[in-house]
């Protein structure tokens, strides 16, 4: 598989020498020094000179990628192909895992908003499609797959026995318009987003549903929403202990905390970490917690780690806007990055909550 060359910019290589007050740059291919450090504390999570590998390229638009204990497999999502793909480690195997795992309609030209691969209109490389696959994945307490189906605009599961049943695809009467991101609890209990993306005119569909982007919890076969203060709800972790729900606005670039009551409601909502005053390239979309309850949040220039206490200890820069990171392998110390077009990893001194 031909890797892209190496590169490290003048940009990234000043910002670098000036201690990053404002956080790392975009860089344009993958860099020899992926790892930026703000804090002393970043070695003890990630070595300095760890290298990223891209693993698999070519696809439309990744996501909701995710890793099998048991059979020591990935699974990413591609979107604009409606396809999950299950991928060896090395990215070298790769098969069908389930087709049509978004939308299952046959007006497939009908849904999901239009997206491009990201370069310009001028570019003979440029392409342009509709995100109609599914996005989030998780696995409940039995091993399911449970999954957000964006356009299908739901949340479905994969049964033992192979079978496709969908949990909830409403609430209060009206339909879900692009579920997102999903985490599930111990105890089964699943959060999960919904915003307009499922819809080719997002808001302004006429086939649109509810009318907010909010996140929701499916609990015991009930579907109510938990959140009023978070618009353009994306990703979502849980931290440890589960006491505290992460969940960030995509378009607003924030990263909201929440408490867990007893119950699996939330409280106590408040701001953990703000990126809405950064204009590079990069949204906070997908997420997951390591260990020692550190958050890995996708953003602008790659994934940032923010402490449990909300201090930004390090970024990885990667080369294409990220949509969804996951920790794997037998020790969960590899991170792969669900970025655009390929799937990244780079090795940990960490291990990610399984």
């Amino acid at each position: 598989m031909r890797k892209p060359a190496l590169s490290f910019t003048l940009a990234l290589g000043a910002l670098l020498a000036t201690g990053l007050a404002s956080g790392p740059a975009l860089a344009d291919k993958p860099v020899d020094r992926p790892v930026v450090k703000v804090d002393p504390s970043f070695d003890q999570l990630v070595s300095p000179d760890a290298k990223m590998e891209v693993i698999r390229e070519g696809y439309g638009f990744t996501e909701g990628v995710l890793w099998n204990d048991k059979g020591r497999f990935l699974l990413v999502t591609d979107m604009p192909a409606n396809i999950i793909y299950k991928l060896s480690p090395d990215g070298k195997q790769q098969s069908v895992y389930l087709d049509h795992s978004g939308y299952t309609g046959p007006d497939i030209w009908r849904v999901g908003f239009m997206q491009t691969n990201g370069r310009d209109k001028s570019d003979p490389r440029f392409e342009e499609f509709a995100m109609i696959g599914s996005n989030g994945m998780a696995y409940d307490p039995q091993g399911r797959l449970v999954f957000a189906t964006w356009a299908g605009r739901g949340i479905d599961r994969i049964e033992k026995n192979g079978r496709r049943v969908t949990l909830t695809n409403s609430v209060d009467g009206k339909m879900f318009n692009g579920t997102n991101d999903l985490v599930v609890k111990k105890n089964g209990t699943i959060y999960f987003t919904d915003g307009y993306g499922g819809l080719r005119g997002r808001e302004n569909d006429p086939k649109k549903g509810i009318d907010y982007s909010a996140l929701f919890m499916w609990k015991n076969g009930k579907t109510a929403r938990v959140t009023t203060d978070l618009p353009n709800t994306n990703g979502l972790a849980l931290s440890p202990d589960e006491k505290i729900l992460y969940a960030n606005g995509s378009r607003d670039k924030t990263l909201r905390a929440y408490d867990v009551q007893a119950d699996d409601t939330l409280t106590n909502s408040r701001m953990f970490y703000d990126w809405s005053k950064d204009t590079r390239p990069g949204i906070t979309d997908g997420m997951k917690v390591d260990v020692k309850g550190n958050v890995w949040e996708s953003a602008p220039t790659g994934v940032w780690v923010i402490s449990p206490e909300g201090k930004h200890l390090g970024t990885i820069l990667v080369p294409e806007l990220v949509a969804n990171v996951e920790f794997g392998d037998p020790d969960h110390k590899t991170l792969y990055i669900a970025a655009r077009s390929s799937v990244y990893k780079i090795r940990l001194n960490v291990a990610g909550i399984p």
